[in-house]
């Protein structure tokens, strides 16, 4: 099971929201910096959100994430974030990152899927955001009216093999994972499945790793690590371990 610190990049900073609501920013510095911090720490990957994107509906901070990439040469990249149109994904994948995860353009537009799935194949993964079971889209401002289990099937059905899934009502909180909806979404679909949304201790890692799934791809933490309340070496341990 991976684990993915996230950076999440507002206004050209680092920063972890609340929910998703805009106006409820921490900042954490400057996102290369982070980068290199969870670099450094062992991380194997990087989960990397284009905020602004992701409310506007096209990438803003691609210049810091080309930064982050060429700052950290030795980890592999994700990023989302107002990935809407193909010129967005070959941009991303041509400055060097990883893989690119669609969002909002994957439950609006299928033909937009189809054609990235078409040409980058693994190489692009899907997020679902969910809030109570419902997706939302839109940088989470808007419902889609489908459950994530609902959307999980259909984009299964059209080729998708790795989703993000998100519990956006625990996201920034220190809650704790869901580590239920997790299993869930892997129980009711064959998809490889990435979870993230409130993590806040080494049991919540725990918690998905003894779920023991094969299709369980990792997890995204995001503020426990900014705060301290997880050490990164140790989840990697721990996660290696199982």
């Amino acid at each position: 099971m991976n684990v993915y610190p996230a950076i999440d990049i507002l206004d050209g900073r680092a920063v972890r929201l609340r929910q998703g609501r805009k106006e409820d920013a921490t900042d954490y510095g400057a996102p290369v910096e982070m980068a290199a911090r969870w670099s450094g720490a062992g991380a194997r990957w990087l989960h990397v959100v284009d905020l602004d994107g992701a409310f506007t509906g096209r990438p803003v901070n691609t210049d810091s994430i080309r930064e982050i990439r060429g700052a950290c040469p030795g980890i592999r990249i994700q990023v989302g974030g107002g990935v809407r149109d193909m010129d967005a994904v070959t941009r991303f994948l041509d400055i060097g990152i990883d893989r690119v995860i669609l969002g909002t353009a994957a439950v609006e537009s299928p033909e937009f899927l189809a054609e990235a799935l078409e040409r980058y194949a693994d190489r692009v993964a899907v997020g679902i955001d969910a809030r109570d079971g419902v997706v939302r889209v839109s940088g989470w401002t808007a419902g889609a009216g489908v459950s994530a289990v609902d959307l999980a099937r259909r984009l299964e059905a059209s080729g998708v093999r790795l989703i993000v899934h998100t519990d956006i009502s625990r996201d920034g909180e220190l809650s704790g994972m869901n580590v239920a909806a997790s299993r869930t979404m892997l129980e009711s679909t064959g998809l490889r499945v990435i979870a993230s949304g409130g993590v806040a201790t080494l049991a919540d890692v725990a918690g998905l790793r003894d779920l023991a799934h094969p299709r369980l791809e990792g997890v995204i933490i995001g503020k426990a690590l900014y705060e301290g309340r997880i050490d990164l070496e140790e989840t990697l341990a721990l996660t290696h371990a199982g």
